[in-house]
């Protein structure tokens, strides 16, 4: 009897710590919560909007993946109208990394899906190169977080204390948001997700404009996306980013290099010449991969054309 009587109340006390450790949770979740969110009218936020898209079509689409060189560079209802097929333009920021930009394409992956990337850089590593930058992404918008493998779990919970306290420091009286009357905020986009009017270059080189590098592991993972989406029906293409020509930029001849070497390794169409994407220092808005409105205009042609003659062969 006595024994039983241990075994109950050993039974209710741990039942208790049970409650209490749930409920201490549940404040400590409750407050993250409320706390988390203060960049959602931010650049980066624009990602809720394009996903949003992107899983609200349910027909064959043309989806475009990159960094900003892919939310500065296009004019995707251009696109639209040429192929009929709805469009959307995913590029977000560099420092989320390739491979963050390239699992954008396992999202409701549709048969006769076009999915284009345009890295400008075949080099990346298979991590999320800023896992802080990637919270003030997602945030708590929790349809987002199947961008992430099960591989980032770890850099994710270790970046969530550095994400709280900017989130702390936002949230705190003494923060001023800002207007946001910039093309780096979520309002700029449009609802294809291409930035808005940009019309004045502000755009300096300080350094060498760099050639774009290329290693086994990011071609090695392009390849195996691209398997996984003719498995389903889908083609992933590679198409030109715009290179920044003038007096600190590789020669010309370094590019048709470059192609060549990448071209060599792809297990996908390489369907761009590289030297139909180069553009004078003056096309730049402010960084060497953020065209203004006219050449982001005709970098969409060109990506037309390119796609047309792909389609055709």
């Amino acid at each position: 009897m006595e024994k039983d009587m241990r075994k109950h109340n050993l039974f209710i006390s741990n039942f208790k710590f049970i409650i209490k450790l749930f409920v201490l949770f549940s404040l400590v979740f409750l407050f993250c919560y409320h706390v988390s969110g203060q960049f959602e009218e931010e650049y980066n936020a624009a990602l809720i909007d394009k996903v949003e898209r992107l899983k609200s079509i349910e027909e064959p689409k043309i989806v475009l993946l990159g960094n900003s060189n892919v939310a500065f560079g296009f004019q995707s209802e251009l696109i639209e109208n040429e192929f009929g097929m709805p469009v959307v333009n995913m590029g977000v920021h560099g420092g989320l990394g390739n491979m963050f930009h390239e699992e954008m394409a396992r999202i409701n992956v549709t048969e006769g899906d076009i999915y284009v990337l345009c890295h400008t850089s075949f080099d990346d590593p298979s991590v999320i190169v800023d896992p802080v930058l990637a919270w003030t992404t997602v945030e708590n918008n929790f349809e987002l977080y199947e961008i992430f493998r099960k591989e980032d779990i770890w850099s994710m919970i270790k970046a969530y204390p550095t994400y709280l306290k900017k989130c702390l420091e936002r949230y705190s009286e003494d923060y001023e948001m800002p207007s946001w009357d910039t093309v780096y905020a979520r309002k700029a986009f449009n609802e294809y997700g291409d930035v808005g009017e940009r019309t004045e270059s502000v755009f300096e080189t300080n350094s060498e404009i760099k050639l774009p590098q290329i290693s086994e592991e990011n071609i090695t993972r392009i390849n195996e996306l691209a398997k996984w989406l003719e498995e389903r029906g889908a083609t992933l293409v590679v198409a030109g980013y715009p290179i920044a020509m003038g007096e600190k930029s590789p020669k010309k001849e370094e590019y048709i290099q470059f192609q060549k070497e990448l071209e060599e390794v792809l297990n996908c169409d390489l369907i761009s010449d590289y030297t139909d994407y180069m553009y004078e220092y003056d096309c730049f808005l402010d960084t060497q991969y953020h065209l203004l409105s006219e050449p982001a205009a005709d970098r969409t042609r060109q990506l037309i054309s390119d796609l047309k003659e792909w389609m055709s062969m």
